[in-house]
């Protein structure tokens, strides 16, 4: 008898506290076998099997308390992985470059994909909400890729993924950052959105060139309606200027507009980064998701050029179908085509292509989500 209470206590216990918080286990597994070639003079060709040709692989865990009163707290890890080899994918911990791995010395520790085992590296938040907006801390996107892959028809992932952000010289902070506080709008300003963060690189105070490396702010405001959705982000993150690094600003806005039978996409960046010679990168994107039965057509175009020495650019067309075998899971490809100039010499899915020469580049794969 008193087992029976207990365990009706232990019940009990439970299902109140189910009712106050819940915590989800969610991903995605995407299988691709990728190909790319390159020309000119020292190109090469490569076939693999890779992962997040359509969707990004990953694990992830999450779940939310309503504390009442309007007000709730919630948490989110997510995991990136690849899962043609079972690695994790890498996460940086200041927002600055890594230097090469020093054996000898252990200087630059491994911290590229499948040197850390599993890491929360595409985001570990925790968050206090309200009728205000939500308050969250840890790592997570930055204000200034959600444009490049909310407007991409190609979502950021694959072959297909804009040349805007492929050639960006956005920096460490192009899609993530480490150490961040943000502020997000709440979701009842008819229509209006907007997020502000404020990241750290966590460096000493000692009047050194590197103290504010990683550290940087930035702010979007979009607004969607309907048929309409347009948005524009700014940043600027610090680092210590060489030749290669600098303080590095960058300004985005897109927007998409659903037709009905087709949605079209567009986006325009610009880039500056205030290194031992100022170097500025202007990159811009149209495209469109057409419906297809039970399936969807993308394409895009998408260039990017800096005024670096020479004007380097790359010019890239992509073309793919998606096939929904049911809501979860789908077969999907991608061809794509890059062409370079000015000494740029972008090549896909691993190629390696000669200086102002082109690539090819294609993607099939199978995507299931849970």
């Amino acid at each position: 008898m008193k087992k029976s209470l207990v365990a009706l206590a232990i019940l009990a216990a439970a299902g109140v506290a189910s009712a106050q918080s819940s915590v989800t286990l969610f991903g995605v597994v995407d299988a691709t076998y990728a190909h790319g070639s390159g020309s000119g003079v020292g190109s090469s060709s490569k076939s693999h099997l890779t992962d997040s040709g359509y969707n990004s692989t990953r694990i992830g865990f999450r779940g939310t308390e309503d504390l009442g009163g309007g007000m709730s707290a919630s948490f989110w890890l997510e995991a990136g992985i690849n899962n043609d080899d079972g690695t994790g994918d890498a996460t940086s911990t200041n927002n600055q470059t890594i230097g090469a791995y020093d054996p000898v010395t252990g200087a630059n520790s491994p911290a590229r994909a499948g040197t850390q085992g599993l890491t929360f590296n595409r985001r570990s938040t925790v968050s206090l909400a309200s009728g205000l907006g939500e308050l969250r801390l840890g790592r997570d996107y930055t204000p200034q890729f959600w444009n490049q892959t909310v407007f991409d028809p190609f979502g950021t992932n694959g072959v297909g993924t804009t040349q805007t952000l492929n050639s960006g010289i956005g920096g460490n902070t192009a899609a993530r950052a480490s150490n961040s506080v943000g502020y997000f709008l709440p979701g009842n300003l008819g229509g209006f959105y907007g997020q502000f963060q404020h990241y750290l690189g966590e460096n000493n105070k000692t009047g050194a060139a590197t103290e504010k490396d990683g550290t940087g702010s930035a702010i979007r405001l979009g607004y969607a309606n309907g048929p309409v959705n347009v948005a524009l982000a700014t940043s600027s993150t610090k680092y210590a200027t060489t030749a290669t690094t600098g303080t590095t600003k960058s300004t985005n806005i897109g927007g998409s507009y659903d037709f009905g039978v087709a949605q079209a996409m567009a986006l325009v960046t610009r880039d500056r980064r205030d290194q031992t010679v100022n170097v500025t990168g202007k990159g811009a994107l149209i495209g469109a998701l057409v419906p297809m039965g039970a399936g969807q057509i993308r394409v895009a175009y998408s260039t990017y050029k800096t005024d670096a020495a020479g004007t380097p650019k790359s010019k890239k067309w992509a073309l793919g179908y998606v096939h929904n075998l049911s809501k979860r899971t789908a077969l999907y490809t991608t061809f794509a085509h890059v062409t370079n100039s000015g000494g740029a010499s972008q090549a896909l899915n691993g190629a390696t292509t000669a200086a102002n020469a082109r690539s090819t580049g294609y993607d099939f794969g199978i995507k299931h989500s849970f």
